[in-house]
């Protein structure tokens, strides 16, 4: 799978989460309770966002989304993506100077 699918996934999850309130330790939810809601809690997508602590495990077995965390990593990836597209403007500038100037 690739990473925009799971990108894709996790902004679902959340979206879903924070659409039903789940954003507290004390409005957490058991994954039963969260996939009869609509959650998948059995993918990458999931596990990446636990690993990230962005859904927190509010006490065992309920867990709840971190909106900060969320906003951060979006933040950050958003910095990433326009480094990137810096990057290839910038590599494609260069080589189409570099085609010009060759004899």
């Amino acid at each position: 799978m690739g990473a925009a699918v799971i990108m894709v996934k996790e902004r679902h999850i959340v979206e879903a989460m924070q659409r039903l309130a789940v954003t507290s330790p004390a409005r957490a939810l058991t994954v039963d309770q969260l996939a009869d809601l609509g959650v998948d809690d059995r993918g990458l997508a999931w596990r990446a966002l636990k690993r990230r602590v962005i859904v927190r495990e509010a006490s065992p077995g309920k867990w709840y989304v971190d909106g900060e965390v969320w906003q951060a990593t979006r933040r950050r990836r958003h910095i990433l993506l326009f480094v990137l597209v810096i990057t290839a403007l910038t590599s494609a500038v260069i080589l189409l100077s570099a085609n010009r100037i060759a004899p």
